[in-house]
């Protein structure tokens, strides 16, 4: 039996792949690079309302336990509802948090605005809903895919935070968050536009003249009707992978790989500053760690189809060692060979763990219920940036400095890397 497709003739199965992989990127640029401008926003808050480095560094905090917690349920709205539904309420709270921040005054208002509904909105366009729309347009190149799809969150850094910038310093920090969430709110009616039916089906869902068939959407979500009673799943496939040690070693290194970035991420422009470096030379090595990061991420997932998870995740780890050990060495050393280092190294590697890790997660947990326990699996990383960001702060209110936050940052490497050497199910992938 096929269901109409509508008078519209859409691109034939290979292009739209493509289409896909293109809007995945475009949302995960759109997403993480809004999130990353608050870096920029650090400094001109800070003078205007005088509050404490670990108070600013609540905002981002917040932000991402938003994202994190959110993810789960963005993953179960995906999977009953689709994705229209999900890209329309992230755009949407997104454009909106952002846009009502120009007009506050009160710590609280950043954390419902930029915190709670950034980090929602950055959830709902981000990789819980790219990942299984992904894993659906390429079945057998999905590391790779995933990747390229995570190149936009590098592709947001570079573009984006340096705008963001250019933006506080010419316009002021309140119009700078007019522009950011104004931009994001005229963009609804083109998310409402795209072909979501056909996008939701994924590859080989319609035959030559453009239809889709229930026999694809059974594929793609079993039911009763095509699941034998005897194949029937007992618990839901989020309790399933509770009890897999796998979904415990995915959650591990995604939590702890935050910590480490997330660390030093989040004043990373204010400690340039400090060192002497100027306020653009600062976003603007951000922003080339972004096109570090797109290539490194980009590659990420193919090394990992053909080196292995395992040895590709733990290069990614060592490059980010000799990121920091050369932020360090900043400190005591201001020198621009230095500041290059860095920005080779930590680039390189920054989010390269991501594709890795989600690639691993649609292996271990394929078909029905992905979104949902990428989710979960991605709640752990939001925690950690979390974590990360608010650790950030407190040690520089403790120490008056940023060494210890680096230091802090080296020493969770360890903890993050040690998952794909200890849990044998992720060993096996090389």
């Amino acid at each position: 039996m096929k269901l109409p497709a509508g008078p519209r003739r859409f691109l034939p199965d290979p292009k739209m792949a493509l289409v896909v992989l293109l809007i995945c990127f475009v949302f995960n640029m759109l997403g993480r690079g809004v999130g990353d401008t608050y870096v920029t926003f650090l400094l001109p808050l800070e003078r205007e309302f005088g509050w404490s480095r670990s108070e600013l560094s609540s905002v981002y905090s917040i932000y991402m336990v938003a994202n994190g917690l959110s993810a789960p349920f963005v993953g179960m709205l995906f999977d009953r509802w689709g994705p229209r539904l999900v890209y329309l309420l992230g755009v949407g709270s997104l454009g909106f948090g952002y846009f009502l921040a120009g007009n506050l005054t009160q710590l609280w208002q950043f954390h419902l605005c930029i915190g709670v509904a950034g980090g929602i909105g950055i959830s709902a366009i981000g990789m819980v809903p790219s990942a299984s729309l992904i894993s659906r347009w390429f079945p057998h190149s999905t590391s790779t895919a995933i990747g390229i799809a995570y190149a936009g969150f590098g592709a947001g850094t570079l573009l984006l935070v340096p705008f963001a910038q250019y933006l506080n310093q010419t316009v002021g920090w309140r119009d700078a968050y007019h522009v950011l969430g104004g931009t994001l709110l005229v963009t609804l009616p083109i998310v409402m536009l795209l072909p979501w039916r056909v996008i939701r089906a994924g590859l080989g869902a319609r035959d030559r003249e453009g239809n889709l068939t229930i026999e694809r959407t059974k594929s793609v979500i079993p039911n009763k009707q095509n699941v034998s009673t005897s194949e029937a799943p007992k618990t839901s496939p989020l309790r399933a992978a509770l009890r897999h040690s796998g979904f415990w070693g995915l959650s591990q290194a995604f939590f702890f790989t935050s910590v480490v970035v997330y660390t030093v991420l989040v004043q990373m422009i204010a400690y340039l500053v400090s060192t002497g470096f100027t306020p653009i030379e600062a976003a603007s090595a951000f922003g080339f760690a972004g096109i570090l990061s797109v290539l490194g991420v980009a590659s990420a997932g193919r090394l990992a189809d053909l080196l292995g998870a395992r040895r590709t995740a733990t290069l990614t780890f060592i490059c980010t060692t000799l990121g920091l050990a050369s932020l360090l060495a900043l400190s005591y050393f201001p020198s621009h060979w230095f500041l290059m280092s860095f920005v080779a190294f930590f680039g390189i590697a920054q989010g390269a763990r991501g594709p890795i890790i989600s690639g691993l997660c649609s292996k271990l947990f394929p078909g029905k219920g992905l979104a949902t326990i990428y989710g979960a699996t991605y709640a752990c990383m939001s925690v950690g940036a979390a974590f990360g960001a608010m650790m950030s702060g407190l040690l520089y209110d403790w120490t008056g400095g940023y060494q210890a936050s680096i230091i802090f940052s080296m020493l969770n490497v360890i903890l993050a890397v040690s998952p794909f050497w200890v849990y044998r199910e992720l060993r096996k992938f090389g």
